[in-house]
């Protein structure tokens, strides 16, 4: 292991070992700390985040592109203090810690016995969503990871999020997918974050005017299992309590190859997505290239 690697497992031990033993008005303000001092220095994640949220909000002067890029940076420095105090919550901590509308989409698709596949982009805190459905709905799910760098800090991710009750699968591998369409078949419960692909072979659809290129996964198991798929989009607002919507289900298209199929219901979820980061965009955590005309060009070549 690197040096450089080693010394950021250690500032994750460090803020899963430290922060959740802070009292939570403490991490609060340590979080909204760090934030506006990771904005003032601009650096290259500040810089793409306020790049993307300017396509989000294309007729936003420079003064309120900042005003979002501070708000977007204290929202993920949020994300990051609950997440690490996330196993020190209590059961009713997060019982009470999300809200959601038009749960009835879940339980009825659940109910059915088919299946449930949630797809989420980067909003808020998906994984405090997460914790909320296996403690408060009692409903274990399947996800997947990508695989970090260090070894060690993914190792840490997932046995966070397993601790909080989820089954964990790593991206890479080959055999996420057929694990997934086994629990969906089964009448379990899948939940994907797929705002962003993390392979070649994503689908490529038009995200606030321009085309991006989204994971083909959420579409294609739906297709071949059967399973309902449910966008849902989350946001904060000026209380402890995260909020979130169901979405009403994407349908599999009645005609068309698996291809243009795929292509149809990735775009109904890249429209739900994008309907839910216009209303909240500073609680959308990408800091990250998305747009193939942000890519370099070998990632941007279609």
């Amino acid at each position: 292991m690197s040096a450089q690697d080693r010394l950021t497992d250690a500032l994750y031990g460090l803020g899963w070992g430290t922060v959740k033993k802070l009292p939570e008005p403490a991490a609060v303000r340590l979080g909204r700390t760090i934030a506006d001092l990771a904005w003032k220095q601009r650096g290259k994640g500040v810089q793409r985040l306020e790049s993307n949220y300017a396509r989000v909000v294309p007729d936003a002067s420079p003064e309120r592109l900042a005003e979002l890029s501070r708000a977007g940076m204290r929202s993920y420095l949020r994300y990051w203090m609950e997440s690490f105090r996330l196993p020190a919550w209590s059961k009713e901590r997060i019982r009470a810690g999300f809200e959601a509308k038009d749960l009835h989409h879940l339980t009825e698709g659940m109910a059915a016995g088919k299946g449930v596949i949630l797809a989420l982009p980067h909003l808020a805190n998906w994984d405090l969503a997460g914790a909320w459905v296996t403690t408060k709905l009692g409903i274990p799910f399947t996800t997947v990871a990508e695989r970090l760098k260090p070894e060690t800090l993914y190792d840490r991710f997932v046995a966070y999020r397993e601790g909080l009750g989820m089954e964990v699968l790593p991206h890479s591998g080959g055999t996420a997918f057929g694990t997934l369409a086994r629990r969906l078949r089964d009448g379990g419960l899948v939940c994907l974050v797929a705002d962003r692909d993390l392979s070649a072979s994503g689908v490529e659809v038009d995200f606030f005017g321009d085309t991006a290129r989204m994971p083909a996964g959420p579409a294609l198991l739906a297709q071949q299992t059967g399973a309902l798929l449910l966008p849902v989009t989350l946001w904060y607002d000026d209380s402890p309590v995260m909020r979130g919507r169901v979405h009403p289900p994407v349908e599999v298209p009645g005609s068309g190859t698996r291809a243009e199929k795929t292509s149809v219901m990735t775009q109904a979820l890249a429209d739900a997505f994008a309907t839910g980061i216009a209303d909240h965009p500073q609680d959308w955590h990408m800091l990250q290239r998305l747009w193939l005309a942000d890519l370099d060009p070998e990632r941007g070549r279609p």
